[in-house]
């Protein structure tokens, strides 16, 4: 972030920028399971960084609070500020009078400093998110199809654009970067309904097919990671920094927190919680997301003859009442075996259920959870509650990608890679 908004080139232009994908695997690295070192350079990286998301979680602060919050000295703050002035990133925003002496200057976050683009990418819907500095969604475009094709996709983000940047009042020069995030396997994995030729997205791509209408730097993840990652960005404390998070959509995933950093596992395949086995049913075979998806939830509205439309999921009709009242229950049975080994293994203080099943329902399912698990005698037991971005969660997490990359604190930042000779 020294050297511009994207490490390169002036402020806020990707100008100089190298047309790269930001993988995951890079995103993950944490300095516990490194012995690679660091650099000045990569050093003061991450101090601005630091001093950056401090500002951003305050709110309003001063020089001399951030001092006492980062523990770097009174001159590095001055400087650092300094530079996230120039960069546009913060501003001042009056004084704060003291007992005595001259009033400090406070500080906040500037929220058109800096912009992020965020696309979804599912079986049966596509959206589209720009997101400011500060966190807040500036706007959101939606559209349910089933099985879009890339190049649906490439023309849906195309046409979308320039509005999406209309409707939230952004620069398109401040634009970091755009965050994608899809389901892994997303041609692979047997949904209801897929289409033959479906498997073309095994073959494809992403951060190239995006380019294409979407001419930044582009930043790929697992959905239920960004879900995850965006939902870390609005939870403090060391509590709100360790949860599970679970994304219901057209399929099931999952993935674990820890001290803010998702955890990805040997092979990045972490938190795959749908592909479980299903002990709760009796066919061979069975895994979780068989049950707890919306594609599940669809089909058994198929099966009455019902067409599982999103008015239709929150009918008060006695029909659509018992398709989800059941559903609930059986969504509850599969996910209980699962869900405690979440909590015997990794102790979360949550679970979260995000995904774009309405908000009411998830509701409904986390006190079914939380009701269920209550029957088990458990170490400790993870409250489960909605996420605080769900039914946005895998849009708006794919749109803090560019922010966690570019100008956010992480493990990442301080690696130095050695050489392999």
């Amino acid at each position: 972030m020294n050297e511009g908004l994207n490490g390169g080139g002036r402020p806020g232009s990707v100008a100089g920028v190298p047309s790269v994908v930001h993988s995951a695997d890079a995103r993950s690295a944490r300095l516990a399971v490194s012995l690679s070192g660091t650099n000045l350079a990569r050093a003061g990286d991450y101090n601005q960084r630091t001093v950056l998301q401090a500002i951003r979680l305050a709110g309003e602060t001063t020089r001399v609070e951030l001092a006492n919050l980062t523990g770097l000295t009174a001159p590095t703050i001055a400087n650092i500020t300094g530079r996230l002035t120039d960069l546009r990133l913060i501003k001042l925003v009056g004084r704060r009078q003291g007992a005595r002496g001259q009033p400090a200057l406070r500080l906040s976050i500037d929220p058109d400093g800096a912009f992020a683009i965020g696309l979804n990418i599912d079986r049966d819907h596509m959206s589209l998110a720009l997101v400011d500095l500060a966190g807040a969604t500036r706007a959101v475009v939606r559209r349910e199809v089933a099985f879009a094709l890339p190049e649906e996709v490439v023309a849906f983000a195309g046409e979308q654009l320039d509005g999406l940047l209309r409707a939230g009042r952004a620069d398109r020069a401040r634009v970091l970067g755009v965050g994608v995030a899809l389901p892994d396997d997303l041609g692979r994995i047997p949904i209801p309904h897929r289409p033959a030729g479906y498997e073309r997205w095994d073959g494809v791509d992403v951060g190239a097919l995006v380019r294409r209408a979407l001419p930044w730097p582009i930043h790929v993840d697992n959905d239920a990671a960004a879900a995850a990652l965006g939902e870390a960005q609005q939870r403090t404390g060391s509590g709100g920094q360790n949860f599970f998070y679970l994304l219901i959509s057209a399929g099931l995933g999952g993935g674990p927190v820890i001290d803010g950093t998702y955890f990805r596992g040997a092979t990045l395949r972490s938190g795959e919680i749908g592909l479980m086995p299903d002990a709760s049913v009796a066919r061979a075979g069975a895994v979780v997301q068989d049950t707890v998806s919306l594609s599940a939830l669809r089909a058994r509205f198929e099966a009455a003859g019902r067409a599982g439309t999103g008015a239709e999921l929150l009918a008060d009709d006695p029909a659509c009442r018992g398709i989800v009242d059941g559903w609930i229950a059986d969504a509850a049975a599969s996910l209980a075996a699962p869900l405690v080994a979440v909590n015997c293994l990794l102790d979360p203080a949550a679970i979260l259920i995000g995904g774009r099943l309405p908000l009411a329902l998830v509701e409904r399912l986390a006190a079914a959870l939380n009701a269920r698990l209550d029957g088990y005698r458990l170490p400790s037991r993870a409250p489960i509650a909605a996420a605080s971005t769900a039914e946005d969660g895998a849009v708006i997490g794919a749109a803090m990608l560019p922010f966690l990359d570019h100008v956010l604190p992480s493990d990442a930042i301080l690696i130095q890679a050695g050489r392999r000779d």
